[in-house]
């Protein structure tokens, strides 16, 4: 989106590289920018890192009440989407709780977050948009391996249609992983977590 050129470095988060614990010696996770010899740590705080050291194309609104409106949604997204991720691990009374916690999330997205916008910043993507793309991706991917719905078209028809225009964004369609390859490999994640637990 930034149009700034970057080497990728895939890192197997189950036998971590000298380079990650060296770069982030505090969390020891992914995700770590490394801008020269200088590494910053967590999704969003690299986004709105790049967006201050690369102001082309910006991802957080020039407006300070809309800049932090998107910082409000970032961080309520951030903070309220820990079920999201629960659910990949949960079965039985804990799945369920995990599932309407979800959903009480993403109605408030649909009726107080979206509106009736392309996007969450109007007609341009922001910050608040790759937040929450990110977390829907994922959401995907776990109803996928565990077997449930969540994220139901008749239930959050603007989502639906927002996800739809994100997913379309170059810079989105070009770096979402392997959809088989991303699920097996978390389907195989979930099951080993779940038989020895």
């Amino acid at each position: 989106m930034k149009g700034i050129p970057y080497e990728f470095i895939e890192e197997d988060v189950t036998n971590k590289s000298p380079l990650l614990l060296k770069n982030n010696p505090v969390l020891k996770k992914i995700p770590v920018l490394l801008h020269g010899e200088k590494p910053v740590s967590e999704s969003m705080i690299i986004v709105e890192y790049i967006d201050e050291i690369w102001p082309q194309n910006p991802l957080l609104p020039n407006d300070p009440y809309e800049r932090a409106l998107a910082r409000f949604w970032v961080k309520f997204i951030d903070d309220k989407c820990s079920s999201v991720w629960q659910i990949s691990l949960a079965q039985g009374d804990e799945l369920e709780k995990r599932v309407k916690e979800t959903v009480d999330l993403l109605q408030t997205v649909e009726e107080h977050g979206l509106g009736e916008k392309k996007f969450f910043g109007g007609d341009n993507v922001g910050i608040a948009d790759i937040a929450f793309g990110a977390v829907i991706h994922w959401l995907k991917i776990i109803e996928e391996i565990v077997g449930v719905k969540v994220f139901e078209a008749h239930k959050f028809p603007r989502l639906h249609e927002w996800i739809e225009h994100f997913k379309q964004l170059p810079a989105v369609k070009e770096n979402l992983p392997d959809w088989d390859w991303i699920v097996s490999y978390f389907k195989g994640y979930r099951e080993e977590r779940l038989a020895s637990a």
